[in-house]
């Protein structure tokens, strides 16, 4: 095996297990593919060449950029002379998990919070009103302190939200680099 083949191996090797994990993005396996093939290409690339490389329709390529895009994995780029669109994938691996970790999250933390404000204040009133029987008032109270439980949960799950977005998180979970391991 000579030197260039070891290097397709070794970079197959990679883009696969991208494209096995990929499903943690909410992606496909092909998407995977598409992302680890921007990965090793060192210059942005078209649709054309994308579907040139993967064997891949146009429009599957099309869609699978714009899911990158949208989670903030790739990037359009600009060359001069160049009229069709340009992707490459963005440098900072860090900063992509954290936006899509604060997308996701955010997303869920103000369903809940919204969902679990509003049956508190219902379950309030019903705890107040002196027509409930005991048993039912005993119901009550607990699904209260369940409540109160999730959204001290989501408070906290906010907090953290803002320990990645303000990059506070690196405080307690270095990014280690080879020259900062010795």
């Amino acid at each position: 095996m000579d030197g260039r083949e070891k290097l397709d191996k070794v970079r197959e090797r990679i883009i696969e297990a991208i494209a096995e994990n990929i499903h943690l993005y909410g992606l496909t396996p092909s998407a995977g593919r598409q992302y680890g093939t921007m990965f090793f290409h060192d210059e942005p690339l078209t649709l054309d060449e994308m579907t040139e490389k993967l064997g891949m329709s146009k429009t599957s390529m099309s869609t699978s950029v714009r899911a990158l895009s949208d989670l903030k994995l790739v990037e359009r780029a600009w060359k001069r002379g160049v009229r069709k669109d340009l992707y490459q994938v963005k440098d900072d691996w860090y900063q992509s998990f954290i936006d899509l970790f604060s997308i996701k999250w955010r997303r869920s933390i103000s369903l809940h919070s919204v969902a679990v404000r509003r049956s508190l204040k219902e379950l309030r009133e019903l705890v107040q009103d002196e027509s409930i029987d005991s048993e039912l008032r005993g119901i009550v109270e607990r699904d209260i302190e369940k409540l109160e439980y999730m959204r001290d949960y989501y408070e906290w799950l906010d907090r953290l939200v803002d320990a990645f977005e303000d990059h506070e998180i690196f405080d307690l979970v270095p990014i280690e680099t080879d020259s900062n391991k010795q």
